[in-house]
C-alpha cells in the first residue's frame, strides 16, 4: 500500500462530491480492488469515508471532515512534481479553443457550485497534464478566460505569470 496513493485518494475524495470505484481507479491508475482496499485503509485510519449504494452510488467523505492536506508533499518543488489533473473554470470561448486545438487534453466537465455571478456561463472541469510548466503554457494559450481552482500551487504560479505579463506591458512613462 502506497502512502502517496492514499494521500491522492484522500485529496480526490475531499475535492469531489462523490466518485465511483471505477472513477477513482482510473484517476489513480490502479485496479478497482486496490481502490476498495485503500478506502478500507482510510476508513480504518479514522477518515470518515462512506459508500452510497445503488445506480448512482459511489464513495463520499463526510462534509464535517475538514483535515487540510497539502496538494504537494513538502520539499517537492511544484515544477518537478508530476501533475495529474488541474481543476479549472473557463469560459465557453476558452473551452471551444481547447476542443478546436485538442490541447489541453482530457477535458472532463465537473458539476460544481454555481459559477460566479459575473461569469454565469463559465464551466467547471479538469484537464490532464504531465507537468506544471506544461500546464501553465497550455492554459495560457487559451487566453484570459481560464481560472485555475486546484491545485493552489498552480493557481499561484498562474497569478505570478499574469503579474509578469502585466509588468512587461505597462505603458512607457517616457512618453
Amino acid at each position: 500500500m502506497s502512502a502517496g496513493r492514499l494521500l491522492n485518494l484522500l485529496l480526490l475524495l475531499q475535492n469531489n462530491d462523490q466518485l465511483t470505484a471505477s472513477q477513482i481507479a482510473e484517476e489513480l491508475e490502479v485496479s478497482r480492488r486496490t481502490v476498495l482496499r485503500d478506502i478500507e485503509a482510510l476508513s480504518s485510519a479514522g477518515v470518515p469515508v462512506y459508500s452510497v449504494r445503488g445506480r448512482d452510488g459511489g464513495f463520499r467523505m463526510l462534509h464535517t471532515f475538514n483535515q487540510s492536506v497539502p496538494a504537494i508533499v513538502p520539499g517537492l518543488k511544484a515544477k518537478q512534481g508530476q501533475l495529474r489533473r488541474v481543476r479549472v473554470r473557463l469560459s465557453p470561448a476558452a473551452l471551444q479553443l481547447a476542443v478546436m486545438y485538442g490541447r489541453p487534453e482530457g477535458w472532463r466537465r465537473r458539476s460544481g457550485p454555481e459559477p460566479p455571478a459575473d461569469r454565469p456561463d463559465w464551466l467547471e472541469g479538469s484537464f490532464r497534464f504531465d507537468s506544471y510548466d506544461g500546464a501553465i503554457r497550455e492554459l495560457l494559450s487559451l487566453g484570459p478566460d481560464v481560472e485555475v481552482l486546484l491545485p493552489l500551487e498552480l493557481r499561484d504560479a498562474m497569478a505570478e505569470v499574469g503579474r509578469r505579463i502585466s509588468r512587461t506591458h505597462q505603458p512607457s512613462t517616457s512618453d
